[in-house]
């Protein structure tokens, strides 16, 4: 509990000083006109109070990653403590930040366009592709989970029943063509902050029991070594699927995709701190709560004591755990913020894969009839992908295994350009702030894929060899473009 205490207490000063000397670097003006300000459209280019875009921007990267993602990740032991930590704050909040302010700068451009523009026509086409892929990815994955729950919870046939579970995606598909065509501040703006408010309070009610129970979890002197149980990780080497299991509460290149949504709805660029750095931190915050939760129930008797047991998959813990810690008020409260939360994310992932098309063959949005000419199809797809998911009965580890990777090497492009940005307007050596995240996650999905079970399967021995190799080069061909540009180009914004 102490490790959980002190990783809680280095996250809140994290925002403080970190977030503080993130946010001189990149240099807000109160004084300039937002695209929100400039050109509302009063479909997606909405302002709205400060409130109520952090709340939104919170409840859109939260998902089922920074609860699902700890959950697994508690498996690997208290590493994941420092993962969350560190990660959320030198490079996940860091990633949020400027992706959110770059976009503000650029007229609320979405992440394709802010790549294609720091790093070249050619890269923008490939991650216009890859971008649209995860988004229907997280639609789909994001239609599941929380179907699993309510499944599980207000069963229509049994519990947790084929039939339940089709019936619960019927239901939030249906949900997802409404908010992903009405204009933001129809649905997302009236009754996503209530959402967040639910997920607050199951992280908030989850700490109190924590403090509470007092349980005696593995702590980061005991060592940072995989300390996985019979089930899950054991035998994984924490380096690099730690750093894929746990992505939104650590770093996560979805964020790129939703934090421009709110860049278009701010009405002061002095917002972005606690918009952006600041629901970054938040979400570390519950992903911190989650895994050390977790860690009781993995390594303390949490699962016996709420009727489970240790290789129940990431929706039976949360069901689990809220109802057998909060009792029937707080684990519905709980349980609404925890199914709230993926079904929020993945109609926002539609939603920013909608603008990405429109965007992208420059297809007016405001009448419904456009948009629904773009969203039909990307639906579809996310359907067959849900349907893959239900059909195979391993379907869900599956697509999850592709979303983590495909979520990391997003973000793995988005702090490559955020680091040429900063190069290009001047901002001299303080380009380290991203150069080395970047390098570092650049490392982390490149492993991943050569020794993974859905990559090249290569003995896991060699991670650290292949890790440092890759780490290295970035770096070296980063400079190796910093020179070249530096010395044959004026640097100017």
């Amino acid at each position: 509990m102490y490790s959980f205490i002190i990783s809680v207490a280095a996250l809140l000063l994290g925002y403080l000083f970190y977030g503080k000397f993130v946010e001189r670097i990149f240099g807000p003006s109160p004084a300039r006109p937002t695209p929100a300000m400039a050109h509302p459209d009063g479909v997606d280019f909405v302002p709205m109070p400060l409130w109520k875009i952090y709340m939104i921007q919170f409840l859109n990267i939260a998902g089922t990653g920074p609860i699902f993602g700890a959950i697994m990740g508690a498996k690997f032991g208290p590493s994941a403590y420092l993962w969350i930590v560190f990660g959320c704050i030198f490079a996940g909040a860091v990633h949020d930040y400027f992706t959110g302010m770059i976009s503000i700068r650029h007229d609320g451009a979405g992440f394709p366009e802010l790549v294609g523009r720091y790093l070249g026509e050619g890269t923008k086409r490939v991650m216009l592709v890859f971008s649209l892929i995860l988004l229907l990815l997280v639609g789909a994955v994001f239609v599941y989970s929380p179907a699993l729950i309510l499944g599980d919870i207000a069963p229509l046939a049994g519990s947790g029943s084929f039939a339940s579970i089709m019936f619960w995606v019927a239901v939030v598909l249906i949900y997802y063509v409404i908010a992903t065509l009405l204009p933001i501040d129809k649905i997302i703006g009236r009754i996503y902050p209530l959402f967040a408010f639910a997920l607050l309070f199951m992280a908030f009610a989850l700490m109190i029991g924590l403090f509470v129970k007092w349980p005696h979890i593995p702590e980061l002197w005991n060592g940072i070594q995989n300390m996985g149980p019979s089930v899950g990780v054991k035998g994984q080497p924490i380096f690099p699927c730690l750093f894929i299991t746990i992505a939104c509460g650590a770093v996560s290149g979805f964020h790129a995709t939703q934090s421009p949504l709110m860049a278009r709805c701010m009405k002061n660029e002095k917002y972005g701190r606690p918009v952006f750095y600041g629901a970054m931190i938040t979400e570390g915050i519950v992903a911190l709560v989650w895994a050390a939760v977790s860690s009781y129930f993995f390594f303390d008797g949490g699962a016996a004591e709420v009727g489970s047991s240790i290789s129940a998959q990431a929706p039976e813990v949360v069901t689990k755990v809220s109802e057998g810690w909060l009792g029937l008020l707080g684990g519905i409260l709980a349980l609404l913020g925890v199914v709230a939360a993926p079904i929020t994310s993945g109609d926002t992932a539609l939603r920013s894969a909608r603008i990405i098309v429109a965007e992208f063959f420059k297809y007016d949005q405001k009448k419904i009839k456009n948009r629904l000419v773009v969203a039909i199809p990307l639906f579809c797809i996310s359907g067959l992908m849900l349907w893959y998911n239900v059909a195979d009965s391993n379907g869900f580890n599956k697509v999850w295994s592709w979303f983590g990777w495909a979520n990391q090497t997003l973000a793995v492009f988005m702090l490559w350009t955020v680091t040429s940005y900063l190069v290009r307007v001047g901002k001299g050596h303080r380009y380290l702030i991203t150069l080395l995240p970047a390098a570092f996650m650049t490392s982390v999905v490149t492993t991943f894929i050569c020794v993974s079970g859905i990559g090249l399967g290569l003995p896991s021995e060699w991670s650290l060899p292949i890790g440092a190799s890759v780490f290295a080069v970035a770096i070296l061909l980063w400079y190796m473009w910093y020179f070249k540009f530096t010395s044959r180009k004026d640097i100017t914004e």
